[in-house]
Parts: structure tokens; C-alpha cells; sequence
């Protein structure tokens, strides 16, 4: 099998096949690859002659690692590129995304950030892949909410133990907050606290970054997250006020040194912007390996509201860093649509019923002008 390759995108995005061609066109052929490490080959082979079988490898050290082990190396954990599943994104990252990236979601409020974290997780789950959802603004149960409420029903994948919660909200009560919390659930909610509990890693300080590390840790483990499965992280915004900004800092880049870079399991970050440029965590830019910006803008649509996002940067592949506006539908998720080709198709639709309404009365005037009795007596 050959891991360097890329996972499938959304069979229903529209732009999948052009993606996919730009994707194949820059890989090699089978044949040029390491038989060993699956890499391609960029200089003369090394060879090696088996029962008849010439096998070819980029190196010597695969060449003896092959004969001592008999067998290909299907561990390969190198830049691996998938698909994030998001249609709307995947539209700009036609090569994928290296799977070994710390990714900030930098996002406007109101751009509905926290359904983009929810779809990245939910296709991570429809590829049969692990993820942990780490929520400081929200309790478990209001995560699972956010899911349902998009048609996607993560429930079985909570029984089943494919999707764990780090809880760093829950601290703020006491015990005696959470007995009143509990007992006032209806009884839909206890039903999702009992399915969520036994996946849920609490963290009782999250301003002790060694504690919330370790649950984080805790969670990875429990999922055999290796090469495999994401991460989604609710909002550094509000994990920023817990702590020194230099605990901050060195939190994202342990925790994508241990995470990203030696799991080669890909995190995603969201992060309210609040207007200060240089502040944690929008100066986050050179720490982090990619960067996508959601906003909220009132320029393209005079008094309406629209939400545009791009891939400001994602290193190690091609990019294509272009604004596009988008909503979120239940059960589809982020769609993207052409805001001013929309309203000069509604201008057109208008202009189609006023000319089909002229053209009524016209007739209308014509029929009365021809039968002028039926018309004083209203038509009987």
C-alpha cells in the first residue's frame, strides 16, 4: 500500500476531479518508487535480485532494511497529504495538506468557525479515522449539540470510542455546580452526557498547560493516534486568558512538536479575532504550518453581511490563496456560492416576472378592448 498518496476528497464537490488531476499529475508513476519506503526514486536505483524479481530502491540502507525484513515498509510517516474533506477547502488545496500541520482557523465573529472544526472532525469520523475535540468554551454535551444540530450524528462514534472530548470548560464549577448542572438536563441531555462521559477527559486547571497536556496525551493514546485521526482545538482565544502569553506560546509549539511533528496527526486551531494584529493568537503565523482566514465582510453586498474564507498560507504544498463565500447547510455542511452571481440571477428572475406581468395585463387589456360587454358584466 502506498501511504504517500492522498485520500479521496468529497465525492460531491464539484471541483474534486480538476483537484485530483492536479494532485495526480505531480506524482509518480508506481513503478519509479522505492520498493522498500514507497518514496520516489530520484536517482539510479539500487537493486536488488530475489527468487527471479529485480527490486528496485532509492537507497542502500532500504535495500538491506527490505532484505532483512522480508517485506515493504507500510509505515511510511513522511509528508503525507490527504484531503480535509471540506469541499470548500480542498477546492484551493488541490496537492492535500501534509498531515504533519499545526493549522490556525483565524476566524471573525460570526463566521461560524465552530461548524467548520465540527465538519473537519466529522469527515475525519466518515474516513474511519479517531478525533479529539479540546473545548474551552463549550461543555461536552453543547459539543455533541453542534454536531446534531448539522445532521451529523456523532453518537455511535462516542459509544464506539472513535471520538474523545479533552473538557477544559467544566472547571469553572464546583461540584456542587455540576450536581445542579446535571439536574437540570432534560432528559434528551442526560442521555448525551451518559453517551459522552466515559470519552471525556476532564481537565480540572487548564491553566496548567503539564495537566492539560497530559489529558491531551491521555486521549491520543487511548485512540492510537499515529499517522492517523485529528485534533480540533475550540479557541486559543480563550485558552490565551488562562495563561502567560509566553505559556501560550510555547504550549501551540509543544503541541505541535509532539502532536503534529511526531504523531503526524494534524491539529486545527480556531482563534477569534479581536482586532490587535500583534496578539496571541493572530502573531501566530511563523509558529503554525498553515493558516486559513474566515471572515465576515460587508463589502461585497452593500447592508448584507457575507462570509468569505481563504487559505492564507499551508506550507509544504500548493495553496491557492483566494477569497470565497460560503454558508453552512445541515447535513452538506460548508457550501460555497458566488454572492453577485446570485443577485444578478435574482435581478434576472425579477425582471423575467415583471416582463411575464406586463405581458398578462397587456393581454388582459386586449381580451377587454375585443369583448367589451364581458368585461362591464366581469366576465359571467
Amino acid at each position: 500500500m502506498d501511504d504517500s498518496a492522498p485520500e479521496a476528497t468529497d465525492a460531491a464537490d464539484p471541483d474534486s476531479e480538476v483537484a485530483d488531476a492536479a494532485l495526480n499529475s505531480s506524482t509518480p508513476p508506481e513503478s519509479d518508487r522505492c520498493d522498500y519506503c514507497r518514496l520516489p526514486i530520484p536517482t539510479d536505483p539500487v537493486t536488488l535480485e530475489r527468487e527471479g524479481t529485480v527490486y528496485e530502491f532509492c537507497t542502500e540502507a532500504c535495500r538491506d532494511a527490505m532484505a532483512e525484513s522480508d517485506r515493504t515498509c507500510t509505515e511510511y510517516h513522511g509528508f503525507r497529504r490527504v484531503r480535509t474533506g471540506v469541499s470548500g477547502l480542498d477546492r484551493f488545496l488541490p496537492q492535500g495538506f501534509p498531515r504533519n500541520s499545526f493549522v490556525l482557523l483565524s476566524n471573525d465573529e460570526g463566521a461560524r468557525d465552530d461548524a467548520l472544526r465540527a465538519e473537519l472532525v466529522w469527515r475525519a469520523l466518515e474516513r474511519g479515522e479517531p478525533a479529539t475535540v479540546v473545548t474551552f468554551t463549550e461543555p461536552p454535551v453543547s459539543v455533541v449539540e453542534g454536531f446534531l444540530s448539522l445532521d451529523w450524528n456523532v453518537l455511535p462514534y462516542l459509544e464506539s470510542g472513535q471520538l474523545h472530548v479533552v473538557d477544559c470548560f467544566t472547571y469553572r464549577m464546583d461540584d456542587r455546580d455540576r450536581e445542579r448542572m446535571f439536574e437540570r438536563m432534560d432528559e434528551w441531555n442526560r442521555h448525551i452526557y451518559s453517551v459522552t462521559e466515559s470519552v471525556t477527559q476532564t481537565v480540572r486547571d487548564p491553566s496548567d498547560v503539564t495537566e492539560l497536556h497530559n489529558k491531551l496525551d491521555n486521549c491520543l493514546e487511548a485512540l492510537s493516534m499515529s499517522d492517523r485521526g485529528i485534533v480540533v482545538v475550540d479557541s486559543l482565544t480563550e485558552f490565551g486568558t488562562l495563561v502567560q502569553p509566553v505559556q501560550a506560546y510555547n504550549f501551540v509549539k509543544d503541541v505541535r512538536a509532539d502532536v503534529c511533528k511526531g504523531r503526524f496527526v494534524p491539529v486545527f486551531a480556531g482563534g477569534t479575532f479581536t482586532g490587535e494584529e500583534e496578539s496571541f493568537p493572530h502573531d501566530l503565523g511563523y509558529a503554525v504550518d498553515g493558516i486559513v482566514d474566515m471572515q465576515v465582510t460587508g463589502s461585497i453586498v452593500k447592508d448584507t453581511l457575507i462570509k468569505r474564507i481563504r487559505i492564507r498560507k499551508m506550507n509544504g504544498v500548493l495553496a491557492i490563496p483566494e477569497w470565497v463565500a460560503y454558508e453552512f447547510t445541515a447535513g452538506k455542511g460548508l457550501v460555497t456560492f458566488d454572492p453577485i452571481a446570485e443577485m444578478d440571477e435574482t435581478d434576472e428572475r425579477a425582471e423575467e416576472g415583471d416582463t411575464a406581468g406586463d405581458e398578462r395585463r397587456r393581454a388582459e387589456e386586449e381580451s377587454d378592448a375585443e369583448n367589451p360587454e364581458v368585461a362591464e358584466t366581469g366576465g359571467e
